[in-house]
């Protein structure tokens, strides 16, 4: 006789595993020992990019960031192979190599980074190029109004204002806690928006495109709020930088 139990859907057995893989490294040692949590981290990060349930992302991690991936492969990228196209409305369109990047005045941020699932890890430092340095050596043309950001996950999209991108706390973030911002973190470069919700803080970013209107991201599409302030946030400004 045929079995005629429901199978689980897609993803779950392999969630699953991953999962009793995790908890099995011990999450109370993880908790105390620094160079475990590192290890922890970098576990979360690999599982979560073969997870299509999303449970990865509930599991405890001391270091407060929890893994997301909205594909279920990313390609690594690194100073042989990454590049960052700045095109669209500009009179000066450009390909960035991630030498070129690191070559450019860089700036640090020291910001909370908080997520709409209610995490938050507090005073998160970030360092890279301001998005508007790399706004005015294009030459962002009168029609210019809005940017939308691709990345090389082949999914992930964002967008913000010309005014909200020319925010001094707006960063083509090559570091991320003093180190250079790792794969599972977004990297090599990952947008940083201080001031909105970590959502808006595109990871993978492979491009940045003037446009004449706000184009919806990945996550506005689905129902998220096109301007993801954070609650008291400076509107009108930038966070004190470095």
């Amino acid at each position: 006789m045929a079995d005629r139990r429901k199978r689980p859907a897609d993803g779950a057995p392999v969630a699953r595993r991953a999962m009793l893989m995790m908890l099995g490294a011990g999450i109370t040692g993880v908790a105390t020992a620094p160079y475990l949590q590192r290890g922890w981290e970098k576990t979360l990060g690999a599982a979560s990019q073969i997870d299509s349930t999303g449970l990865t992302g509930l599991l405890p991690n001391p270091g407060g960031f929890r893994y997301y991936s909205i594909v279920g492969s990313v390609p690594r990228k690194d100073a042989t192979n990454y590049r960052l196209r700045i095109d669209g409305l500009v009179d000066r369109p450009k390909t960035y190599t991630l030498d070129e990047l690191g070559a450019l005045p860089q700036t640090r941020v020291v910001h909370d980074v908080q997520c709409t699932d209610g995490w938050r890890v507090k005073d998160t430092p970030f360092e890279g190029v301001k998005l508007s340095d790399l706004l005015d050596a294009a030459g962002v043309r009168p029609d210019g109004r809005a940017i939308r950001f691709t990345c090389f996950d082949g999914a992930y999209t964002e967008s913000l204002t010309l005014s909200q991108a020319r925010r001094s706390d707006v960063l083509v973030a090559l570091k991320m806690q003093d180190k250079p911002v790792t794969h599972e973190h977004g990297g090599p470069v990952r947008l940083y928006v201080a001031p909105m919700y970590f959502y808006k803080s595109a990871k993978w970013l492979s491009g940045i495109s003037v446009t004449d209107e706000v184009v919806p991201g990945y996550w506005e599409e689905r129902g998220y709020d096109i301007d993801g302030w954070l609650e008291g946030a400076d509107r009108r400004g930038g966070a004190s930088a470095a």
